[in-house]
């Protein structure tokens, strides 16, 4: 089971993850208040003693921008979470994560996005993910999609992280908020999660 923490924001947190079994860890670049910079992202990825896959979340930005902070920050994914289309994916030389809010009317056009994974994430709410919310899971368990692509997100907790996994059995979880305590990544929360998810594997 491949774990994706998001919403890195300091070197500590990074390292607890890591140390914990995390696979990936997401770095935010869109508009968000987990959003960092390519040089602090470039510092918290530089200063990891172990490898882990990197992840720069973006939102409806330029290739050329996306991949100029991928170039600065050493990421290995580019996670497209807005409303890119297909074309936008084709240009980036860059392993690409798509997000998708899991609702009827997207459903049908997700297996044709070119991806490397596909998250299947809450419908949008205030912001772009983080929201904390999880969607109907029985919406997504016939989707026409390799279970190898999808990775699972949208309100997973240390909680609620083994029923989701039995449940749509992804290949890999993306957890942000779920490991936060008022807004601050928990390192505890984060051991939990990691923990939990990879013990039903």
């Amino acid at each position: 089971m491949l774990v994706k923490i998001c919403g890195i924001q300091t070197v500590e947190h990074a390292k607890a993850a890591v140390a914990a079994g995390a696979d990936l860890l997401g770095f935010v670049f869109a508009s968000s208040k987990r959003q960092v910079t390519a040089i602090q992202a470039r510092d918290i990825i530089s200063s990891l003693p172990d490898p882990v896959q990197t992840v720069g979340v973006f939102v409806n930005e330029t290739p050329e921008r996306m991949q100029e902070i991928a170039q600065t920050a050493g990421l290995d994914y580019i996670q497209l979470h807005g409303d890119e289309a297909a074309t936008v994916a084709e240009a980036l030389p860059y392993k690409i994560i798509k997000a998708f809010p899991v609702t009827e009317e997207t459903l049908p056009i997700i297996k044709d996005f070119p991806a490397d994974y596909y998250i299947l994430d809450s419908p949008i709410g205030g912001a772009r993910g983080g929201n904390g919310t999880v969607f109907d899971w029985d919406l997504a368990k016939d989707l026409p999609i390799d279970r190898d692509k999808i990775i699972l997100a949208g309100g997973l907790s240390p909680e609620n992280i083994k029923e989701a996994i039995k449940r749509l059995s992804p290949i890999g979880v993306d957890v942000s908020s779920g490991v936060e305590t008022d807004g601050v990544k928990d390192i505890y929360k984060i051991q939990q999660f990691i923990k939990n998810a990879k013990i039903t594997t």
